[in-house]
């Protein structure tokens, strides 16, 4: 781990607990650091295996979804509502939408055999490297080279189903970006990506969910959940030029993250009474000549292994921790300093396969 961590005390009970441990679980919200999902969330987007039925035998309403599908391009928007989008739409980007067009990649144009006639349908691994080869690029000829890879938006792929690849012989790809969410469904965005922030963030009083102690994706706060956004910091504001080095963005973000949160949550001895901590991640330099700018100051409770405890209900009204309400420390009667922020690096980021 670079940087000198440092450890990240909580005050209740005195137990120390190293800031890598605690801030494991940011990983998956920054990259979805579930390998099982990865295919799910950067291949095909979509709720099944089944990728879109573009030219399959099909009823009504997926014969006019096939029609859409093959009737966009670059720049176009789509969604959906149908767990078999039956009934996918083009509509006006500015609007609610869940894929956002790049490209179009005719594989039957492809040299060899492999998609030609009576070709097998690919694999999640073939798709894969198809999404890396085709789609990646593509992005970033789209957004003229400022694709965050950390940031809110990931590269999508939607393909011909089964059927529709043996029997109507479909064998268009089209490539795209999407939100992606941790349960393999992209989620709703509004505006094209190149006039969007990019920055991965969510407003003040989001929850984001809990599984296997990491961080899901965002749930009412009454339901158990990992952490609590108490604010939006703009490093922006702070700092110009070239990237700022991960110790000058630490150092600022302990003491603003510190200062919101407390404003957030309605007073100084908040955390300290919930036995809270406060978190943060970093902007690397990729993220910053893409644009992105933004972060999010959150609470949460660091898991006694790793990754995050569950907690049920606003950390700015009655809370449970692992189903039991918090105690707060003993007050000895001297000033108690605020849970500092886990500031150590993120482990290294795995790439989708």
């Amino acid at each position: 781990m670079a940087g000198g961590a440092e450890d990240a005390e909580s005050q209740g009970g005195g137990v120390r607990l190293s800031a890598p441990t605690l801030r494991w679980g940011l990983l998956a919200v920054a990259v979805g650091a579930v390998s099982a999902a990865l295919v799910t969330l950067f291949v095909t987007g979509f709720e099944n295996d089944t990728g879109l039925a573009a030219h399959g035998a099909a009823g009504g309403g997926q014969a006019k979804a096939e029609k859409v599908f093959a009737s966009v391009g670059s720049g176009d928007c789509l969604t959906w509502t149908a767990p078999d989008h039956s009934d996918l739409v083009e509509v006006d980007c500015g609007g609610e939408h869940l894929f956002e067009v790049t490209d179009t990649i005719d594989l039957s144009k492809y040299p060899g055999k492999e998609f030609g006639p009576g070709a097998r349908w690919p694999d999640s691994l073939r798709l894969t490297e198809l999404r890396e080869e085709h789609c990646v690029p593509a992005a970033q000829r789209y957004l003229g080279g400022r694709l965050d890879p950390r940031g809110r938006y990931a590269v999508g792929l939607m393909y011909p189903s089964n059927e529709g690849w043996a029997k109507s012989g479909d064998r268009i790809l089209r490539c795209g970006l999407q939100v992606p969410g941790l349960s393999g469904s992209p989620l709703p965005k509004t505006g094209r990506v190149a006039e969007s922030d990019q920055s991965k963030v969510y407003e003040p009083g989001v929850c984001l969910g809990i599984d296997q102690n990491l961080p899901t994706d965002p749930v009412d706060c009454s339901k158990p959940h990992a952490v609590e956004m108490a604010s939006t910091v703009d490093l922006g504001a702070r700092f110009n030029g070239g990237p700022p080095s991960k110790e000058e963005q630490d150092k600022f973000l302990e003491e603003e993250c510190g200062r919101t949160s407390n404003e957030y949550l309605g007073g100084p001895d908040v955390l300290r009474n919930k036995t809270l901590t406060v978190f943060f991640d970093y902007i690397d330099a990729r993220s910053w000549l893409a644009g992105s700018r933004k972060l999010n100051c959150m609470v949460g409770k660091g898991a006694d292994q790793e990754g995050f405890a569950p907690i049920t209900g606003s950390a700015r009204g009655d809370i449970l921790i692992n189903g039991q309400a918090p105690v707060p420390p003993p007050n000895t009667g001297r000033s108690t300093p605020a849970p500092l922020p886990g500031a150590a690096p993120l482990p290294p980021q795995p790439e989708p396969r």
